[in-house]
């Protein structure tokens, strides 16, 4: 059995292989895939995800463990993550590792390949709810697949946005610029809400025409970073038809609305990436990636790692 630290992750974990590596694997391995449903147990910390997935084709076998803590002690220790890769025959363990990094970083690659599929090629301005650890995955690894010249920030608090602005535009060499709510929604071609927010962020009237949205933060029924009117104007695609519909409260709300049935999604991850179906139909068409976290991306990256 072999252990990594999370330092050593970050070192071995290029972002644009990652993107590949879970690209490829809804596009060509998706089929021969088990996922389960994942299991959210209920403690009094918060809630503890198990999320395991089986590589028919690729006789591979892994598993991640999810501690989402309700009150922790900083913001950026709200989601701590352990993944085991096994073998697939007798189910030793291969590679046990600390996740938190594999999990932003997945999760930034799996938004990465829908704003390739999905977002206009002439996007230029990139808009980020959030200044935690997904917020900073995302401002690293979306621009990898768009040429954006602008980042816009928003966040609760403003000092924290302010600054977090200023750290990310040294580090990325981008633009970044502390925006309100509204300036974000309205003015950004990519928009990612990556927050844990259980309340619609913005009004969703104000996404222009040709907008694409990311929201990865909610995952609960009852939660939700997007308001119903977002929701409705979108064209929307999921990683599965058995996540985030049934699981996030961004579809699940406006569904109980009535503003939206499930046949309001258009594809999920396989169909887009292998293009059976189009997210995307004319310049236009604002579209919504509901992610909620898919064992599979894990997997993928893991066995980057082995």
């Amino acid at each position: 059995m072999s252990t990594l630290s999370e330092a050593e992750i970050r070192h071995r974990l290029d972002p644009l292989r990652v993107i590949n590596a879970i690209e490829s694997a809804f596009r060509d391995l998706y089929p021969n895939v088990v996922i389960p449903l994942r299991t959210h147990l209920e403690t009094d910390a918060g809630v503890f995800l198990i999320m395991p997935c089986y590589d028919r084709a690729g006789h591979a076998l892994g598993m991640k463990l999810v501690m989402v803590q309700s009150r922790p002690a900083r913001p950026e220790d709200r989601i701590q993550a352990t993944y085991l890769l096994l073998e697939a025959e007798t189910g030793l363990p291969k590679l046990v590792i600390p996740a938190n990094y594999l999990t932003d970083l997945r999760t930034a690659a799996t938004s990465a390949i829908a704003t390739k599929f999905l977002a206009r090629e002439d996007a230029r301005v990139l808009g980020i709810f959030g200044t935690g650890r997904q917020a900073r995955a995302h401002i690293k690894v979306v621009p990898l697949v768009r040429g954006f010249e602008r980042v816009l920030i928003c966040g609760r608090d403003a000092n924290q946005v302010v600054e977090f602005a200023r750290e990310i535009s040294v580090e990325s060499g981008l633009r970044v610029e502390p925006v309100d709510a509204s300036t974000c929604a309205a003015e950004s071609d990519v928009l990612c809400t990556c927050t844990s927010s259980a309340v619609p962020l913005f009004d969703g009237s104000l996404l222009r025409p040709g907008t694409h949205l990311n929201a990865v933060g909610a995952f609960q029924p009852r939660s939700r970073e997007l308001d119903s009117a977002a929701v409705g104007r979108s064209r929307i695609v999921v990683e599965t038809y058995d996540g985030a519909p049934e699981e996030a409260g961004d579809l699940l709300i406006p569904r109980k609305e009535g503003v939206i049935s499930r046949d309001h999604i258009v594809a999920d991850l396989h169909q887009l990436v292998s293009r059976k179906r189009l997210g995307r139909t004319q310049p236009s068409d604002i579209t919504l990636f509901k992610s909620v976290g898919c064992a599979l991306e894990d997997l993928a990256t893991a066995k980057l790692l082995a």
